[in-house]
């Protein structure tokens, strides 16, 4: 399974992090660093452009940027990409404004380090400064609307997904899958060890069934898990008592699906999609919901950081503009990795290349259209919130069943 999904490391380095409403305040990072005052309509010359990815995002972009680069040769020369962490995101963007020489001209990120970058004042506003010349953002899914306003001024989102929570199980070993809270609960306690579900502060499908389960039981504020998460906790406390440990990591749960180990996993749709395109679970896995579920939606942004000519932000904002287009957002159907994955509205399978339409055919699901349209679309807690939820769960949940 592809690594670095959206917020999987957020707790590293981000303890004071600020909800990212509006444009955030900035830090010491690259808030002296000047930014252009005007940005041409086009590159004085082709320019060549590095790309960083921190959120495993090129599986699902890097074919509309590479087909930019072919049918604009006059805007782009060459990209180069390169790979990274999250949590080593916004060290790396300040050394390289401290000593005024940024070549890192586009970050591909989740919300981790969108908001840390935010926090540190480290990217540049593109919005509103440049939303006329962004007209693809006009055409962005509701949900995915909702998710842009988490980017605030600086990140434009170009990929979307409802992500979970759904639990995934084997039919052959769980014939009657549980489809309450409560009979959730009521299995785990008849199969000591069989539900499973990493640790949420590294894993997706952990962290959503965290965010997803007070929608499910109905507590009084799903977006502060400090004083709104009372059934919440109740539930995962009672919960945690059948449970042998917590995997460190979502890959694991899934071996541990295959492997028998696990009869019931969280999962999300990428989640449950891909691992069964690549081998690691049987394609004959099945998923359920619970009673009063509702979606937790993820995304991932572009940012620039400060410090960026203008020549490449000029060709930056091409490039997203390109990668907004119906046609191009097809792509980020990619193998179910952030299924569907594209932002914008109008775009279907029919439109994704062939392999990706083979992939979501033989191993998707078609009652995930359904699901989609049924139930509500919440966006994740911000970063702030989302913290204090992992740092309660490891001290008063799991933490001490973590397998290192």
């Amino acid at each position: 399974m592809r690594p670095s999904r959206s917020i999987l490391a957020l707790v590293a380095g981000t303890a004071a992090l600020t909800l990212i409403t509006a444009c955030g305040a900035p830090g010491n990072g690259g808030s002296s660093l000047k930014v252009p005052k005007s940005v041409p309509a086009k590159p004085s010359k082709a320019v060549s452009l590095n790309i960083l990815d921190v959120a495993g995002n090129l599986a699902l972009t890097q074919g509309m940027i590479d087909d930019f680069v072919k049918q604009n040769s006059s805007v782009v020369s060459k990209v180069t990409y390169q790979r990274a962490t999250a949590p080593e995101l916004v060290g790396k963007i300040k050394a390289q404004q401290n000593a005024n020489r940024v070549d890192i001209d586009m970050v591909l990120t989740g919300v981790d380090g969108l908001s840390s970058g935010v926090e540190q004042g480290v990217w540049m506003n593109l919005l509103p400064t440049f939303q006329s010349r962004l007209t693809g953002m006009n055409n962005y899914l509701a949900a995915a609307a909702n998710m842009q306003k988490l980017a605030g001024d600086a990140g434009v989102t170009v990929t979307y997904y409802p992500s979970g929570p759904l639990l995934e199980y084997m039919p052959s070993r769980v014939p009657n899958p549980p489809r309450t809270a409560a009979a959730l609960l009521a299995y785990a306690k008849a199969h000591p060890g069989k539900v499973q579900y990493a640790r949420p502060a590294n894993s997706g499908p952990g962290r959503t069934l965290l965010m997803g389960l007070p929608y499910v039981l109905g507590d009084s504020n799903p977006k502060d898990p400090v004083n709104g998460w009372t059934k919440t906790w109740a539930y995962l406390k009672e919960l945690n008592k059948y449970v042998d440990y917590y995997p460190s990591g979502t890959s694991d749960t899934m071996k541990n699906l295959a492997n028998g180990s696990a009869n019931i996993i969280a999962s999300t749709t990428g989640w449950d999609i891909n691992p069964r395109v690549l081998g690691t679970v049987p394609k004959e896995a099945a998923i359920t919901t619970l009673a009063g579920f509702h979606w937790v939606s993820d995304a991932h942004y572009a940012v620039v950081p400060k410090g960026v000519s203008a020549d490449k932000v000029s060709a930056v904002l091409l490039l997203l503009n390109w990668m907004l287009k119906p046609d191009q957002q097809a792509k980020a159907y990619d193998d179910g990795y952030f299924y569907p994955g594209p932002a914008v509205q109008g775009v279907t399978l029919s439109q994704a290349p062939a392999k990706s339409q083979q992939a979501i055919q033989t191993y998707g699901r078609p009652e995930y259209d359904k699901l989609i349209a049924s139930h509500p679309v919440e966006v994740p807690l911000d970063a702030k919130s989302l913290v204090a939820a992992f740092d309660k769960w490891d001290r008063e949940v799991g933490g001490a069943k973590v397998k290192k």
